[in-house]
């Protein structure tokens, strides 16, 4: 009976894995054709306590191959408490001097409205009110964004006419074991994230390569029903969206859109991170977005249990080995496909060692999540 439940659990995992792996596939890579530019953008950056990732921020914005005339970029200060404004000033002001360069007006810095308990939702709604332009694209400050980020995302809106894109985000420093395991958790994520656009159930986005227009922010009210979380300004706007019109959301599968950020630094942050990150998934009312995170967690929770029912002779080794191997197989499937199109598959090399501790490390976060709060940014957030 007991051999019965964690075959049935596997089986399951395996189902849902590959189904992702195979819509992954389904989602057609979008390359550009060199039309003209043609969309306007309103960029928005929250921030806060981010002196030492704002220069190489600003740089990349300055680097963007579109045409400045055609875009803003709106910079929310959240409080901070460090150098981030004087950074900012001292970046704008040294570029300004430059031989080659030719505005910076493009840049503006304004102060975030607290109204709620989401300072970062709070922070996008204070400079959505103030944009110029009807498409929104939100960013975070310790990303670096690619040359034809803005370029691939008119190509797409100018081809389809969609009302939201969500588009690729990864991690850049693989120095480390530690950053290699966050490499390799957000290339699945990724694959989630892309499988679940493929099988027509888009479930997931991220807030650090997000785009929509205004007009449908305003349609759905904005941030409104779930500002009492402090997380959730990508998945929760999403769900709402999609009740617009499904099949004007779509995934830009681009790698001249990939947006990158740097990993957690130490054990500490990431359980933090992960501990944020699970604050909003959990309140997710997507079905799919509940069934693949209850597939998930008892899958990860299986591989952990499996040992010990195995010590007491409750499964057989066959049985065990066959349902390990086909837990980790799956895994890489869909890890290949992703680190493939992210161009990383040199981080692989550090799967075996990271699949052996990734569900212990999926599960504590999974119910530590359930009572612990979480800190971010210098803030403590209560569960």
């Amino acid at each position: 009976m007991i051999a019965l439940i964690f075959i049935i659990v596997i089986l399951l995992y395996l189902c849902l894995i590959g189904s992702l792996s195979y819509g992954f596939d389904k989602v057609e890579d979008f390359k550009l054709k060199d039309l003209k530019p043609r969309t306007k953008f309103s960029v928005i950056v929250p921030f806060r306590n981010e002196a030492a990732n704002l220069p190489k921020l600003l740089d990349s914005f300055f680097k963007l191959n579109y045409p400045q005339t055609l875009f803003e970029v709106i910079l929310v200060d959240d409080d901070s408490e460090d150098d981030s404004m004087k950074t900012i000033r001292t970046v704008i002001d040294t570029k300004s001097f430059e031989k080659d360069f030719t505005r910076t007006d493009i840049i503006k810095v304004i102060k975030n409205n607290r109204t709620s308990n989401s300072p970062k939702k709070d922070a996008i709604t204070t400079a959505l009110k103030m944009s110029q332009y009807d498409w929104i694209v939100t960013t975070d400050a310790d990303c670096i964004l690619p040359k034809y980020w803005l370029d691939t995302f008119d190509e797409c809106i100018q081809t389809n006419q969609p009302n939201c894109v969500v588009a690729p985000v990864t991690y850049s420093d693989g120095s480390s074991f530690l950053k290699r395991f966050q490499i390799l958790d957000i290339l699945s994520l990724q694959g989630a994230t892309v499988g679940g656009f493929g099988l027509k159930l888009p479930f997931l986005s991220n807030g650090a390569n997000f785009a929509y227009r205004k007009a449908a922010f305003q349609a759905v009210d904005g941030f409104s029903g779930n500002n009492n979380l402090a997380s959730g300004d990508d998945i929760f706007l999403l769900e709402k969206l999609k009740k617009i019109d499904l099949k004007k959301i779509l995934y830009l599968k681009s790698d001249q859109a990939i947006v990158t950020t740097k990993p957690m630094a130490d054990l500490k942050s990431l359980i933090h991170q992960r501990l944020r990150w699970a604050s909003k998934t959990s309140r997710n009312p997507n079905w799919f977005s509940k069934l693949v995170g209850l597939i998930v967690f008892s899958g990860n929770l299986a591989c952990i249990a499996i040992l010990p029912i195995f010590l007491f002779g409750l499964i057989t080794p066959r049985i065990t080995i066959a349902l390990l191997v086909i837990k980790f197989s799956i895994d890489f499937l869909l890890l290949f496909k992703t680190a493939r199109f992210f161009k990383q598959e040199r981080v692989l090399f550090s799967y075996v060692w990271s699949c052996l501790l990734y569900p212990f490390f999926s599960v504590y976060i999974a119910i530590l999540s359930l009572f612990k709060s979480y800190e971010w940014k210098g803030r403590t957030f209560k569960k």
